[in-house]
């Protein structure tokens, strides 16, 4: 089955009842949680990968968001500003359809957005942000490329805790990102027939606004590195990444989905070096 033809169209082939995206040209990125640290680097990475780039924060950030749409620009992308609460829906689908608006499509949906805390008090508030955040975000991302029917990618923010916890005082954040990684494998089962690809990705804490260094352990890196595998995810060489990208070390990032111990590389310049397995 071949797409009509469009400057962000997907050419698929239909294998073992599954459908897998075979090139995807540069489009429209939207990213929610934009307006520092991971978020930040995130979108502006994909704006020097040819992507058009939306981002995303809460109104209290407006004047970092605007700051990155202007860096965005002057990587001579497109971009726009959408000031919401990805936990309240009615926000999101307004946003969603504001950015569709605004560029005329979308191709990749980074669902970056969360927050730290350790108090019983924002639990809460925790859960709504990373939990329901995500699946709201999945979820209008998803009709969206589904009306459009050209595929897309969707990508989460993950993290090392979602899968085994390493530090103390993160129970509420280790619980979030088990719920986002499990979301995740059952998003790209459904989303999967429409030839869009669900990832999530093994966040690392590090230069991360409000983050307290007391927690931080040795293995964490850089946001970079992370806006890298984002990078990786959203490109031809990814066809075959299915479940997640799991966690990154100081050079490298495990892929979960392709042949069983594969790694991707990185050179200093945060771009894949080269894929062993």
């Amino acid at each position: 089955m071949t797409a009509a033809l469009h400057p962000s169209a997907l050419t698929y082939n239909i294998t073992a009842s599954l459908l897998v995206m075979k090139q995807m040209s540069k489009g429209t990125a939207f990213v929610t949680g934009a307006a520092r640290g991971i978020g930040k680097a995130i979108a502006l990475r994909l704006a020097e990968d040819g992507f058009d780039v939306a981002v995303n924060d809460l109104p209290t950030s407006s004047d970092s968001l605007l700051e990155v749409v202007k860096e965005i620009k002057s990587k001579g992308r497109a971009s726009s500003a959408h000031l919401a609460d990805v936990s309240v829906e009615e926000d999101v689908k307004a946003m969603f359809a504001d950015v569709v608006e605004s560029h005329g499509g979308l191709d990749v949906m980074v669902s970056n957005a969360g927050i730290i805390r350790v108090s019983v008090e924002e639990w809460d508030r925790m859960m709504a942000v990373n939990c329901r955040g995500t699946f709201l975000c999945y979820k209008y991302a998803g009709m969206q490329m589904i009306e459009q029917g050209r595929g897309g990618r969707i990508i989460g923010a993950g993290s090392v805790a979602g899968k085994r916890v390493g530090s103390p005082f993160m129970s509420g954040y280790a619980v979030t990102k088990f719920a986002i990684h499990g979301l995740t494998q059952a998003a790209a089962m459904e989303y999967g027939p429409h030839g869009i690809t669900v990832n999530s990705y093994g966040a690392i804490f590090l230069s991360m606004h409000g983050l307290n260094s007391d927690i931080i352990i040795s293995t964490w890196g850089r946001p970079q590195r992370n806006a890298c595998v984002v990078s990786f995810i959203v490109r031809q060489e990814s066809l075959t990444i299915i479940p997640a990208v799991e966690y990154l070390d100081e050079n490298s990032a495990e892929v979960t989905g392709a042949a069983p111990g594969t790694f991707i590389e990185f050179t200093k310049e945060w771009g894949p070096l080269n894929i062993t397995g």
